[in-house]
């Protein structure tokens, strides 16, 4: 499985999941910080990476085009810094993760994850 991380995640994160045998990759890694969401979902679809993400616009646009892929996990709450939330970030991937390889969206809040088979 490989996450990639949006822009308005903190680069932390790839540290937190590769200690838990998860790849991760930062978008500012690997593409320009102006990039477009559409940019980085077509990115994210033709390298087989799963969004993980705090911004509502990847769910939207998954919905806008009726994609299979890529999958995307939505941060839906205020603390998204690693050491604040990763035990729910990573019971979600842990959790779904067949989901998640087939094609998934999850938005995830404190309490639970929703999650939605793609296409939308």
């Amino acid at each position: 499985m490989k996450i990639l991380l949006d822009m308005n995640l903190s680069p932390d994160w790839v540290d937190v999941l590769a200690s838990e045998g998860l790849y991760a990759v930062h978008w500012s890694a690997i593409g320009p910080p102006t990039a477009t969401d559409r940019e980085i979902m077509a990115w994210a679809k033709t390298n087989r990476h799963i969004v993980l993400t705090h911004d509502l616009d990847f769910g939207a646009i998954l919905a806008a085009t009726g994609a299979d892929s890529p999958s995307v996990i939505q941060l839906r709450f205020q603390d998204i810094a690693p050491e604040k939330s990763k035990h729910i970030v990573l019971d979600v991937i842990s959790r779904f993760r067949n989901e998640l390889e087939a094609g998934a969206l999850i938005s995830v809040d404190e309490d639970r994850g929703r999650i939605r088979v793609l296409p939308l």
